[in-house]
């Protein structure tokens, strides 16, 4: 059984006990509580108790423990059944379902959801988008339906309002295609929508609305955040409880995202749940006969969220639309009636709207366009998840349905579990001590039978013309059920007071004797909704949205159409009973039992007798006796001998005996297994798991070793076909490749065979397309020809002209991209203050800048002018004044002018560190020094005016310094940073229509350049 647990925590298989007893069974189960064992086996079927409190044993690590192994190679837990069902469904290619049953609050819906976490977990190894995108829909539908469909009760704080079903598609490969989600009985006409008892809420997604949802859609809903506003869930709103319906609002929007959901089908959702708030609002009046509404201006915000007339809604509310023959007549409410078809409204709009979110992620998730041809069989796994056994002190038409539910999966238990296991052993073949159990078929009949169970009669009762009143529906029970004997009432037993009269009646239920009252079973029963509402709703959204149109399709019809009686919610729910009983039994079932330790949610308290009762009405010590008479594992001997014949030399690969019954027995007794075997007519029973693991493990060692056995042949052979193809492809490719490097070499030579005698030496050729493997030579060969190209055009020029190239280039490199005029395409005569002709600046002074120069040159020493031209500069007093500019291959010189170009001051050009200058047509120069003086000028009266040199003075710099191997910064920014007299300043260039010349003014962050700007 269950390993790698000491017996200081009990038994971990209810089959190990010592004796069979419930006392020894409760002692166990009480001992693993306290000792934090909530999953306990019996056999194959796991009994959980809900611990109240978080656990840390369903992280990755667990997940890792439990996948792939057997179901008794670990201690008992969710994970294990969860993926014995996976294995099951894999290895056999069979169906298989897991059933969680138990009553409200023993912990159902979390139990469900760590058996799907499980399933995502171990799916999927390749990590396909698809199916991870098929994942994360199956386990975000969780968060969406918990949100619509579960509510806070007083024993639950996320208690499932409704049954669910959810069948999990796999492919061959055993990865989740796909799913398919059936709901029941959401709390019959939703009564919990418009009433709630005390210390209980309405449903998740109302609190979730008003308490996490951003204002911008609260105000676009006409809604507050307060939840007592809302007569409809005010009780539920004065509730303080650990729920952060904020987090939650948020979870369930990405959540429906995820699976799908559109925004305005998103928008819709909400504009439905705001609608039934303010449903709830609304109250009515009389004036004299007349009944109106006494809030109207909540109709005309009913109106904006239905997108239809107000007087429409109006007249919903107010009246009632009679067909006679072809007469139509309008009947007016009294105030009672218009109430309780306000309420039928808010409870049916809630009803349809969860309908349509099931339908919806159906839609989404259900599996589309397979073929089981082409993509292989398609198998199940199918989780369910329904309410538990409920005794109320008021139980009404709920408790009714959910009782019977629980009674037909009591039943299936009672024949997939005990009776059937009985009935193999006889059928088998297989001598075992015969053990009584409730057969509870009887209550099923009671509730279900044709023509006499409780359903048909109050079928009867709603299709009877004229006033129907619940005590002629229990009259009618009195009647056909007079002989009954797990059917009472007080009618039927006078002396029991506690019934009431024309009220109660009394089901005995394999659970226990549980009341009923009548009351609402009529009304609960029937289609109450007036046509009105359902016309309505069908016509109210714009062709756009057509969700609510899809909520109501019967609207569609005319008020003097005649219908068909729809089906009764009894009769709905009966058939939806009786199809997903069909439908479990078709596949391989797994149990989970889940049992409640106490009412008041303590992680420490365990009520013996509260957790007897429910042990007794699972049937839990039934099963452990039927467990402990009989074998833990059955196979038919051909499916046996499939899995276990390479064990054994005599069974492997195939025998030659005369039966599969006869080889299995050699098999078994080769292993020394047969004092724990019996062997039927046509199955092999195998008595305990210990057996069955060891047949396992000798299993797993033998085919690891057949496994590498295949690979080392397979892979053999495919090195061998691999290696042929790769040198068949190597010869091919060398021979090619060589055949394309030959005739690249030989056309390259042709082209270029008499470059020298071209004019522009070749230029014009256009290479030939090389083959891949000569990219890069092609590179290298077009290097080489473009140095020799260059080399052809220098080798001419004389020692002036190559300075002056080398100078454009360094001009080039610098402000390419950056300037769009750089003066390349004219000579750069360098020294524009002294040169001779039209391009002299000042031709009338030039005899005064010569002697000054001339003067400079021999105090300096310096060898060369570089650049020199007029310049309008900043002076330390912050003014603009006019100089001239003169660069040598020593020092920057500055020059008045006006003064016979008296040199005012000069800068070491080891002293400069940078230039910057702006990316537009002006002619600004910022001169960067290491002792932060910089010095800002503006080239200017320039010949011609519209000539730009900050291209010749930055190359002709660049140049300089790349000669003195110094280096020298250029930026290229607007506005340009500088320092004056070690303060950080910003030059800034603006253009203005009337300005003549360039021009600098102070500002409050440095300075502004005005420059022309036509």
């Amino acid at each position: 059984m269950a390993e790698h647990e000491s017996l200081e925590f009990g038994k971990a298989d209810f089959v190990l006990l010592d004796n069979v007893s419930m006392e020894e069974f409760m002692a166990n189960l009480k001992l693993r509580f306290e000792k934090g064992r909530i999953y306990t086996y019996i056999g194959e079927v796991v009994v959980s108790v809900n611990p109240y409190r978080a656990m840390n044993i369903y992280s990755r690590d667990t997940v890792e423990q439990y996948k792939g192994r057997e179901l008794y190679e670990r201690p008992p837990h969710l994970f294990a059944i969860a993926d014995a069902a996976y294995k099951a469904m894999k290895r056999r290619n069979k169906d298989t379902c897991i059933v969680i049953s138990g009553e409200s609050g023993a912990g159902k819906t979390e139990a469900s959801k760590y058996i799907m976490q499980y399933i995502a977990a171990i799916t999927n190894p390749n990590q396909r988008a698809e199916v991870e995108r098929v994942k994360n829909m199956l386990l975000k539908s969780n968060c969406v339906l918990e949100a619509f469909g579960n509510a806070k009760t007083n024993r639950n704080d996320n208690s499932s309002r409704f049954g669910k079903y959810m069948d999990i598609n796999f492919d061959f490969k055993g990865d989740p295609i796909g799913g398919h989600i059936n709901n029941y009985l959401l709390e019959k006409k939703q009564s919990r929508v418009i009433f709630q008892q005390e210390g209980e809420r309405s449903f998740h997604s109302f609190y979730q609305l008003l308490k996490g949802g951003p204002d911008s859609l609260l105000r676009s809903l006409h809604i507050q955040k307060d939840p007592t506003a809302y007569n409809y869930i005010k009780v539920g709103g004065q509730i303080k409880s650990g729920i952060n319906d904020s987090a939650d609002f948020k979870a369930v929007a990405d959540a429906m995202k995820v699976i799908g959901f559109t925004v305005d089908e998103i928008q819709t959702v909400y504009k439905i749940l705001a609608t039934i708030l303010h449903l709830g609002n609304l109250t009515f009046g009389v004036d004299g006969d007349v009944t109106l509404i006494e809030n109207t201006k909540l109709v005309s915000v009913i109106r904006e969220l239905l997108s239809t007339k107000e007087e429409n809604v109006e007249k919903a509310l107010l009246y009632r639309t009679v067909a006679t023959g072809r007469d139509v007549i309008e009947k007016q409410h009294t105030t009672q009636e218009a109430s309780y078809g306000r309420d039928a409204l808010a409870k049916a709009m809630y009803e349809r709207l969860f309908c349509w979110i099931v339908g919806r992620i159906n839609d989404i998730i259900e599996v589309k366009n397979y073929d089981a041809r082409v993509h292989g069989k398609n198998t199940v796994i199918g989780v369910l998840d329904i309410y538990g056994f409920e005794i109320f002190q008021n139980n009404s038409f709920e408790q009714f349905c959910i009782n019977y539910c629980n009674e037909k999966l009591q039943q299936l238990f009672i024949q997939l579990v005990l009776k059937q296991e009985q009935e193999e052993y006889q059928r088998e073949g297989i001598p075992w001590k015969h053990i009584d159990y409730f057969n509870n078929q009887i209550i099923v009949d009671l509730v279900e039978q044709q023509h006499k169970g409780i359903f048909s009669v109050l079928d009867e009762a709603c299709m009877n013309v004229g006033k129907v009143t619940d005590e002629v529906f229990l009259q009618g029970l009195n009647v056909k059920l007079v002989k009954h004997a797990h059917f009472t009432s007080r009618k039927l037993s006078p002396t029991d007071k506690s019934l009431e009269f024309d009220r109660d009646f009394r089901i005995r239920h394999y659970a226990g004797d549980v009341a009923y009252s009548v009351v609402g079973f009529i009304d609960k029963n029937k289609d109450t909704l007036f046509q009105d509402f359902k016309r309505l709703l069908y016509n109210s959204p714009h062709s756009s949205n057509p969700v609510l149109k899809g909520m109501w399709p019967e609207g569609k019809l005319r008020i003097t159409e005649v219908t068909k009686r729809p089906l009764t919610a009894a009769t709905i729910f009966k058939n939806s009973m009786i199809s997903l009983v069909e439908n479990l039994a078709s596949k391989e079932p797994y149990y989970v039992r889940c049992i409640k330790p106490n009412d008041v949610k303590s992680p420490l308290l365990f009520e013996p007798e509260r957790c007897r009762h429910q042990v007794e009405y699972l049937g839990l010590l039934e099963n452990v006796r039927v467990r402990r008479a009989g074998f833990a594992y059955r196979q038919t001997y051909p499916r046996f001998l499939q899995r276990y014949k390479m064990i054994s030399e005599f069974t492997w690969p195939n025998h030659d005996l005369p039966s599969d019954k006869d080889a299995v027995k050699k098999l078994l007794q080769g292993c020394k297994f047969d004092h724990d075997v019996a062997y039927g007519k046509t199955k092999v029973f195998i008595r305990t798991p210990r057996t069955l693991f060891s047949l396992e493990e000798q299993r797993a060692e033998m085919v690891k070793r057949i496994v590498v056995f295949l690979q080392k042949v397979w892979r053999g052979t495919l090195a061998r076909m691999r290696y042929r193809r790769m040198r068949a492809a190597l010869i091919i490719l060398r021979a090619y490749r060589r055949y394309k490097v030959k005739s690249y070499i030989r056309e390259v030579n042709r082209r270029f065979k008499n470059v020298r005698s071209m004019k522009d030496h070749g230029r014009h050729v256009k290479w030939p397309t090389p083959p891949k493997v000569l990219r890069k030579f092609e590179e290298a060969m077009k290097s080489i020809y473009n140095r020799w190209w260059a080399w052809t055009l220098i080798k001419g020029l004389s020692p002036e002209e190559t300075l002056q190239v080398r100078a454009k280039v360094a001009s080039l490199e610098a402000l390419k991209g950056h300037r769009a005029d750089l003066g390349l395409q004219r000579a750069w005569e360098g020294n524009y203050v002294l040169c001779f002709g039209q391009k002299r600046d000042n031709p009338d002074t030039a005899s005064s800048f010569t002697l000054v120069s001339s003067e400079l040159q021999r105090k300096d020493k310096f060898m060369r002018v570089l650049f020199s031209c007029n310049v309008r500069k900043i002076n330390r007093f912050h003014k603009a004044e006019d100089r001239a500019l003169l660069i040598s291959d020593r020092h920057l010189y500055k020059m008045d002018p006006l003064k016979q170009y008296k040199p005012m001051k000069s800068i070491p050009l080891y002293n400069v560190t940078g230039l910057s200058v702006s990316p537009g047509k002006d002619q600004l120069v910022v001169f960067h020094t290491k002792d932060s003086r910089d010095l800002v000028v503006c080239l200017q009266r320039m010949v011609p005016a519209n000539e730009s040199r900050i291209g010749e003075l930055v190359g002709t710099l660049l140049s300089h310094f790349k000669s003195e191997k110094r280096k020298l910064q250029v930026n290229i920014t607007s506005p340009i940073q500088c320092s004056m007299n070690g303060r950080k300043c910003t030059v800034v260039v603006e253009p203005k229509i009337n300005q003549s010349h360039p021009d600098f003014t102070k500002s409050r962050a440095g300075y502004i350049l005005a420059v022309p700007g036509n």
